[in-house]
């Protein structure tokens, strides 16, 4: 077994070797190659203690990151390379870190402190793969199980057990049975763990490609109380219909916690210590496919939804003739689209688009059409927000119409008249509009 090593990482553990050391890559970046993926991060293990490795590589070029624990983060070649000793561990009173460590001179006692074997196995050019609990072969048949005994390593570090559906619904493994047991049976000893962490791993499962099938109750009844069992089988298949990926965590957040409203759902991300960009996207993509009917009727020609509701200049009076009942369907769609793209911008919109699209599977041709019409509008600068009109409040004043809130209620409604084609963006157009705005 061959395996092409980071050049860095193939530097590093020369180096270790010229000076009479053991060393390996380890974990995660052997796991990926042997998967024939590309590994970011490579972790090295070896049997130099931190001081030797420190001495070996100067202080320049390392960071003491865990000297306690073993660890050094070598820089070299513009990488980062974290170099950890060969260990064993103590007891976890706090469910979570090792009380104490041991260091040991053979890296098969540090493999087997790891959590799960596709992690526990390390290499080296000279001796190959070093793999003494099966990794290889559990990676061959897509099978995820716990180093050793299950209950040990979840009590150990609760945080496995998120770490086994994250892992498993990275790659679509099957759980072997044993762990998933244990798994579900220590579930309740989440609770000891950081709601940093928590949010860290869920995101990191919502965001691999089909997770749906690894959102175990029994876990999910631990760290997302707010959702009830029925409510998490209804949002399995939605979390799967949306798009993957990182970027589209909002949406995979909003097609979990939809059935809980958008108050709670931003209490519930809130607890978990999301961003504040994170938590304003996904309560914002609940918000416009909340209720019954709602979801998507934009995209099918009917405005609905508070927050696309129509400015007036009148307060809240609707003038008749701007009732969406005479539009046409297209028209009244696209309407709402520039509506959309004027408040909350493209990408969001997309991300509307594509929850609509998960929630109502029949309207998914739909959905996408307004998706790439939202992109036109946006390409071709069509005005959709009132910073596009071709006046501004300067041009309103010097026009005679006074500052402050009324100044901006006609800003939106010269926008709405615009996006309606009821005028067009033009001066002195939208100058003529402002004044009979003004005297309704």
């Amino acid at each position: 077994m061959k395996l092409t090593l980071d050049p860095g990482a193939a530097a590093l553990l020369d180096t270790l070797h010229a000076a009479g050391y053991a060393a390996y890559a380890v974990g995660g970046c052997v796991r990926d190659s042997l998967l024939g993926r590309t590994a970011h991060d490579w972790d090295l293990c070896t049997s130099a203690l931190p001081q030797q490795v420190m001495e070996l590589f100067g202080a320049e070029q390392c960071i003491p990151t865990g000297l306690q624990h073993g660890t050094v983060t070598i820089k070299y070649g513009g990488q980062l390379y974290e170099t950890t000793t060969f260990r064993t561990e103590g007891s976890y009173t706090d469910g979570r870190h090792p009380d104490a460590v041991q260091f040991v001179p053979d890296v098969r006692e540090d493999l087997a402190r790891r959590d799960f074997t596709i992690n526990a196995m390390a290499y080296n050019e000279a001796e190959g793969l070093v793999d003494p609990f099966g990794g290889q072969k559990d990676l061959q048949n897509g099978l995820l199980r716990a180093v050793g005994e299950p209950q040990q390593r979840f009590t150990e570090d609760a945080l496995r057990i998120l770490r086994l559906y994250r892992f498993a619904a990275r790659f679509g493994f099957a759980l072997d049975a044993a762990t998933a047991r244990a798994a579900r049976q220590l579930a309740p000893h989440l609770d000891c763990i950081s709601a940093e962490r928590i949010q860290e791993e869920l995101a990191k499962l919502l965001t691999a490609p089909q997770p749906g099938a690894y959102l175990e109750p029994a876990v999910l009844a631990v760290v997302l109380p707010e959702l009830t069992p029925a409510a998490l089988d209804a949002a399995k298949p939605v979390v799967d219909a949306c798009p993957a990926g990182e970027k589209n965590l909002p949406v995979r957040w909003a097609a979990l916690l939809g059935a809980l409203g958008e108050t709670d759902t931003r209490r519930v991300l809130k607890r978990l210590r999301c961003s504040n960009a994170c938590i304003e996207e996904t309560a914002v993509l609940v918000r416009e496919t909340a209720g019954e009917g709602v979801c998507g009727s934009f995209l099918l020609g009917h405005e609905s939804g508070h927050s696309i509701a129509r400015p007036t200049a009148c307060g809240s009076r609707v003038p008749p003739q701007r009732t969406v009942l005479g539009e046409t369907p297209a028209h009244a769609g696209e309407v709402a689209i520039r509506q959309l793209l004027g408040r909350y911008g493209l990408r969001t919109v997309e991300r509307l688009c594509a929850l609509c699209a998960a929630l109502q599977p029949q309207n998914a041709p739909a959905c996408a059409l307004a998706a790439q019409r939202a992109r036109q509008l946006e390409a071709d600068g069509v005005c959709c927000r009132v910073s596009q009109l071709a006046v501004n409040g300067r041009d309103l004043m010097a026009a005679g119409i006074p500052a402050g809130p009324a100044l901006r209620r006609v800003l939106e409604a010269l926008l709405d008249g615009v996006i309606r084609a009821e005028y067009p963006n033009e001066k002195p157009a939208l100058l003529a509009a402002a004044q009979k705005i003004i005297a309704s």
